[in-house]
């Protein structure tokens, strides 16, 4: 039955409301929240949110400028000429890629609301988007509100990433508008070779392909090999647009503060949708984000530590409590595989247990796409007293299952759907 307005009249869902899926997360939420309110002590590791506090000098310089009252004002929606300096510079030093501060950067609130009005700027209806699933969500989601239709394809950077997207060209009608990379992937933490990006930019200009490139793990990487830019590859600039995040880099994700660089046609286009939307980020977050991009990057090289630490810490314990999780090379979470035995449950379900039985959160992984499903992702948000108390509540759990799940859920019950 459909829901009423306050007149008494049925209301339909509007169009692009109707075109999105159930928030899968927000049922995890609820559940951690009711379970908190009950005085449980839940370990969150699902949402991926930055816990680390931003570097001292970052605010320090916010505090410094905030003093000011003519950066009180609206600021630059594509952002003021010396943060878009700081990223340009920012790509030569660590990629060896030049960028024009006027033509090729522009600010954005953040990589993920980049992403959503990229999709706002170059979708017509019906225009057809190579998505990776599993996926951060507003990959497909930014398209799937902009009238798009998303056709799936690998995430795994390797010799079984080409053969899908060859029949999706060969068979989608009207032919794929754009093709969305992501790596260091969320969720699945796998990390891209230049030699790799050199074959997606060959394929994609074969195919007259858009290539958007999400590179918000860029500095989240623990075996001294930094991810590449897609945008190193020489031709790259003629076809893409890449997204970078300050959230985990410089633990700045209440901030909103990230960047898109690349094609200047493609830019422009996204500089024009921006500038109808917003003013831009508070003028003295631009500045401090200016002082952090132009700084040493020790700031950088400490978020990055503590996040191996953690990572090591989860992969020790959480191995020895039975559950075994892949060691990611990057980014500051873990994709792992749920255990045998409660799989056919799927990752909704078994999440719901981890709350209800363990007090932990994760994020399903059906919540980043289908093909997630199997999976879970552990977020390295606690420190690593909290995860070690999560690996004891987990191998407790996970020991007394057997005898005590009966009662509750038939571990041979099959996900529905």
């Amino acid at each position: 039955m459909l829901p009423r307005d306050p007149t008494g009249f049925e209301m339909e869902e509007f169009h692009k409301v109707r075109r999105l899926p159930p928030y899968v997360f927000e049922q995890v939420n609820r559940l951690k929240a009711s379970a908190r309110a009950g005085g449980a002590d839940i370990i969150d590791l699902g949402m991926g949110n930055p816990d680390l506090p931003t570097p001292k000098a970052i605010v320090d310089k916010l505090c410094e400028v905030v003093q000011d009252p003519r950066t009180h004002r609206y600021s630059s929606s594509k952002g003021i000429p010396g943060l878009r300096r700081a990223q340009a510079a920012y790509y030569a030093r660590r990629f060896g890629v030049k960028l024009n501060p006027e033509t090729q950067v522009v600010a954005t609130l953040g990589s993920k609301e980049g992403f959503a009005n990229m999709a706002q700027a170059i979708t017509a209806p019906g225009d057809v988007i190579l998505c990776p699933n599993p996926t951060y969500p507003i990959h497909a989601f930014g398209f799937l509100m902009a009238g798009g239709v998303i056709r799936s394809m690998s995430v795994e950077p390797d010799e079984t990433f080409f053969p899908p997207l060859e029949r999706a060209v060969r068979h989608s009608i009207p032919k794929p508008l754009a093709l969305i990379i992501n790596y260091p992937s969320n969720p699945t933490a796998h990390v891209a070779s230049l030699d790799f990006y050199k074959d997606v930019i060959a394929f994609a200009k074969k195919h007259d392909l858009i290539v958007l490139s999400d590179l918000a793990y860029s500095e989240i990487y623990f075996d001294d090999a930094p991810p590449p830019s897609v945008l190193e590859v020489p031709g790259a600039m003629d076809i893409t647009v890449e997204f970078t995040s300050m959230s985990k880099t410089f633990s700045m994700p209440g901030w909103r503060m990230g960047f898109a660089v690349g094609n200047e046609r493609l830019i422009a286009a996204l500089t024009r949708v921006k500038s109808y939307l917003d003013y831009g980020a508070f003028t003295p977050i631009q500045v401090a984000a200016t002082h952090a991009l132009n700084g040493d990057g020790s700031d950088i090289a400490e978020v990055r530590s503590v996040y191996k630490r953690r990572r090591d810490v989860l992969v020790e314990t959480f191995g020895k409590a039975g559950f075994e999780v892949p060691p990611p090379a990057a980014t500051m979470f873990a994709w792992a595989k749920i255990p045998e035995k409660f799989r056919p449950l799927g990752s909704l379900e078994f999440s719901k247990l981890l709350i209800e039985k363990a007090d932990i959160a994760v994020a399903p992984g059906i919540g980043f796409g289908e093909m997630g499903d199997d999976y879970v992702r552990i977020a390295l948000v606690e420190n690593e007293h909290r995860i070690r108390q999560a690996a004891r509540n987990l191998k407790r759990f996970l020991s007394t299952a057997d005898e005590t799940m009966h009662n509750v859920i038939s571990l041979n019950a099959h996900r529905q759907g």
